[in-house]
């Protein structure tokens, strides 16, 4: 007995080596077949990690499996990846491995593990999943023959997979997210029954409309199978829609140039919970402890051929009588519901299809609303009749239907309209087409949103609808710090709803205080650097949607720290845009008359203005104008008013105020001022030390005029003249936006302020030459704001000067003979020749004596320290 134990111990040993060794064997000749088969029968690019083949797990069949499996497109749709599977997975006999090469191998089972299907259709009508080569889609069996495996399938399963059908011709999306499905049955038998079991999240998408958004779909499905016939007849079938259920019969027959159908589909119970199980689940939240009342029932057929041209012939009906559902959480019932609605095709032409509505209906306590409506002409051009009436308090609404995302929500409407209209003069923006009639008022409206930057109220808001156009009677509202009278038209309200047009509108607008930040969206964006670190920046956006004219008149503007007050102009809003025309407000005790724009369209926010400023208290503008401050920094010492015409345009930060490094643009600006303050400038207190001729607190600058110009964080300046008693000022040069400047400032100064020794030089000039004898001295202001150093030409000034006196003086003695020089010298103890003139020595002794006078008071005040 241990013998026979031991020997079937060494037996099941060797068979369980034989079966984990075998694969190694048998790998390069299944990696040859599959790349094989792919080459014979695909127009694409199939690569896949390695293959791994299993004996045990699937004992008595071979396991087979592929891994990271991706399928790349051939033209027209080079490079786009068709497919991607993490595992595909193959069940075949153990003994197809030993069979000859000439003999197939049969494979029984495929499953599918984690697959991205990616199916696009391009607007010629081609699609990437035409990958077959032609001669080899005459016949299954002929694709056998070439490929090697002979399909003798009892089962396959996709799991956890996502199928993504584009099709950018017919503008449509399908999304099937999270798919699973399996079947089983005979697939060999021509005549067999499949099981199949499928679930997934269903999107689609038709035209810009959403007719399903996640969807849970389920589906329980028993086909009798006729191959020979390709008839595919439905037997015990269930489907959950949401947690709508429904259960169908009737059969799929396909044909070669159309397919023939006949279903048959109602809800199996008529509890209103299934009216909700419709609504996707974002929308109508948990309903599973939701209670209700009444009725409601889903029924209708299909039946018909199904080819380029036709659709099947369709009756599909929607009712419910006096049915009601409450939240658990929620205090208020919504009651009465009334739903009957019927979807109609008797002609199988897809346009003839026609949707009645005519009643749906509900009331919250005494509020009541009704609405009906009728579409047609589906597809050529919708055309739509609908009406409503009602009294809807929205404080109810809140309180019998979850509303997650929206706070505080308030007010009272009452609607009272009619509308018809068809798609394409909405499309064509041909508004007297459309007949619209009636009223809707909202009054007390609170609204608190993620569209806002502050909750809004709306006190009263009355509109009136007429053929054209939508009239805003009154509408009075308050945001932020922010309020708001308007009154005017909206040209297309329904292009707006229902065709995904800017709001186009005149308005005239009235407020006693206007913040602009209580208007503007903030808009999360996410760079590449900050991704990597899971942050966000906001930027301010002028909304999208809006194309309209604004005439404002606001008491009271409050833009980033300014107070801009009676401001009138109109704005003119259009693709994140802004214009300004003619908008005139009182700022800094003076006026400013903006015309320009903002926009916020581009990634980097942009700015262009033309600003009219007068009578602008200097002190104000530049210190609290970051702008202003960048352009004139020494401004900061004057007092008084000014008056510019100035041409700026540049970036803006996320913001919107101006980036000051990227801003460009020049002015002309006039000073009506007659006082500086040099403590506020450590520049002109250097200056006025360095100087003893001029005190710079008593420099005349009124009615001066200097012209600026900007670009790229530089400002030049143009050369002015500045007034100090008799002596002319010129100054000119440039500093940047980092506080380094350069400025050349420029003194004529009259040679009797520059000391006693000069005084002796023109003593016995005439009075008439004495005024006119100067010399420019030439002060050099460099570094910076903060730190300045100031460098003179002085001395050189002095040298010039006693040139130009010698030159007078030698020209007068030439002329009144050599003794008169000769004495003239002598009176200034200077060493002379009779015959010649060293003028060289004369102008070096000169000056020295000349630049001692100028700093002799220097040197007393000095020695009086000491």
């Amino acid at each position: 007995m241990k013998k026979v134990v031991k020997i079937f111990i060494g037996l099941l040993i060797v068979i369980l080596g034989i079966l984990i060794a075998i694969p190694y064997f048998f790998e390069d000749k299944i990696v040859e077949l599959i790349k094989e088969t792919a080459n014979n029968n695909v127009n694409a690019k199939v690569d896949f990690n390695n293959v791994d083949i299993s004996l045990i797990s699937s004992f008595p069949n071979a396991k087979v499996s592929l891994n990271n499996l991706l399928i790349i497109n051939k033209k027209p749709f080079e490079g786009d990846t068709l497919a991607s599977v993490k595992n595909i997975a193959l069940k075949m006999p153990i003994s197809s491995l030993f069979s000859s090469s000439s003999n197939k191998i049969k494979v029984s089972y495929i499953s599918v593990e984690e697959g991205n299907i990616n199916v696009l259709v391009n607007k010629n009508g081609e699609a990437n999943y035409n990958i077959a080569k032609e001669n080899t889609t005459s016949t299954t069996e002929n694709n056998e023959e070439k490929s090697g495996l002979k399909l003798q399938l009892d089962g396959y399963s996709i799991e956890n997979s996502n199928i993504y059908y584009t099709d950018t011709s017919s503008k449509m999306t399908l999304k099937l997210e999270n798919f699973n499905h399996k079947g089983s049955g005979n697939f060999s038998e021509a005549v067999s029954e499949l099981k199949t079991e499928t679930s997934s999240n269903v999107s689609f998408n038709y035209e810009d409309a959403s007719y399903l958004k996640n969807n849970s779909i389920q589906l329980k499905a028993a086909i009798a199978m006729d191959l020979n016939e390709q008839k595919f007849t439905f037997l015990e079938n269930e489907a959950l829609i949401n947690q709508l259920p429904l259960i169908f019969d009737g059969f799929v027959k396909m044909n070669e140039s159309n397919q023939e159908i006949d279903i048959h589909f109602k809800t199996p119970s008529s509890e209103f919970k299934n009216f909700l199980a419709l609504i996707p689940e974002q929308y109508s939240k948990d309903i599973s402890d939701v209670k209700t009342t009444g009725k409601f029932s889903v029924e209708g057929n299909a039946n018909g051929i199904i080819d380029d041209k036709h659709i099947p012939k369709l009756t599909i009906k929607l009712a419910s009588n006096n049915a009601s559902f409450k939240y658990p959480d929620l205090p208020k019932t919504i009651e009465n519901i009334q739903i009957k609605t019927t979807i109609l095709n008797t002609t199988g032409i897809t346009n003839d299809t026609k949707v009645n509505i005519q009643n749906l209906s509900f009331k919250i306590d005494d509020d009541a609303f009704t609405s009906s409506a009728f579409i047609s002409n589906i597809i050529n051009n919708p055309k739509v009749k609908a009406k409503a009436k009602g009294t809807i308090d929205l404080v109810k609404i809140s309180k019998a239907y979850p509303m997650e995302n929206v706070k505080n929500l308030q007010g009272i409407v009452n609607a009272d309209f009619e509308t018809a209209f068809d798609m394409k003069s909405i499309e064509n923006k041909q508004y007297e087409n459309t007949q619209n009639s009636g009223h809707i008022n909202l009054s007390n409206f609170n609204y608190e949103g993620d569209e806002m930057a502050s909750p809004l109220d709306i006190s009263t808001a009355k509109v009136t609808f007429n053929t054209r156009t939508v009239q805003l009677n009154n509408f009075e509202a308050k945001t932020g710090k922010s309020d708001l009278k308007m009154n005017g038209t909206i040209e297309n309200l329904i292009g707006f709803v229902l065709n995904n047009e800017d709001i186009k509108g005149n308005f005239n607008l009235n407020s006693n205080n206007f913040n602009v930040n209580d208007f503007m969206v903030a808009e999360a964006e996410t760079s590449e650097k900050e991704s990597t670190e899971n942050t966000t920046t906001e930027q301010l956006k002028i909304p999208s949607f809006l194309d309209c004219t604004i005439t404002a008149n606001a008491s009271n503007v409050v833009y980033d720290n300014l107070n801009l007050k009676n401001t009138k102009g109109t704005l003119i809003i259009k693709d994140e845009k802004v214009d300004l025309k003619n908008l005139s407000s009182s700022l800094f005790n003076g006026n400013i008359v903006l015309n320009g724009n903002v926009s916020t369209k581009t990634k980097t926010p942009t700015f262009a203005f033309n600003m009219g400023i007068k009578n602008f208290d200097i002190a104000q503008s530049f210190t609290q104008l970051d702008m202003f401050s960048a352009l004139a920094p020494i401004a900061n010492t004057l007092q008084g008013k000014i008056n510019t015409d100035l041409k700026v345009s540049g970036n803006l930060n996320d913001d919107l105020t101006p980036n000051l490094a990227t801003i460009s643009g020049n002015g002309l600006s006039e000073l009506l001022t007659s006082k500086t303050s040099l403590e506020n400038s450590k520049a002109l207190s250097l200056l006025s030390s360095n100087l003893n001729f001029i005190d710079l607190k008593k420099l005349d600058l009124d009615k001066i005029k200097a012209s600026i110009a900007f670009e790229n964080g530089k400002v030049a300046i143009k050369p002015f003249n500045v007034d100090y008693k008799d002596i002319p000022i010129e100054i000119s040069g440039k500093h940047g936006f980092d506080q380094t400047m350069d400025y050349n400032v420029t003194f004529d100064v009259p040679a009797k302020y520059l000391g006693g020794d000069a005084a002796n030089l023109i003593a016995k000039l005439s009075e008439q030459e004495k005024d006119k004898i100067t010399v420019p001295v030439t002060a050099n202001i460099l570094g910076s704001f903060t730190k300045p150093s100031v460098k003179t030409d002085l001395k050189q000034a002095v040298t010039n000067l006693t040139k130009q006196l010698v030159a007078k003086q030698k020209n007068k003695l030439i002329d009144k003979g050599t003794n008169e020089l000769t004495k003239l010298l002598n009176d200034n103890k200077k060493e002379t020749d009779s015959t010649k003139t060293n003028s060289n020595d004369l102008i070096k002794n000169t000056a020295n004596d000349l630049i001692k006078g100028l700093f002799k008071k220097k040197k007393r005040d000095t020695a009086k320290k000491q």
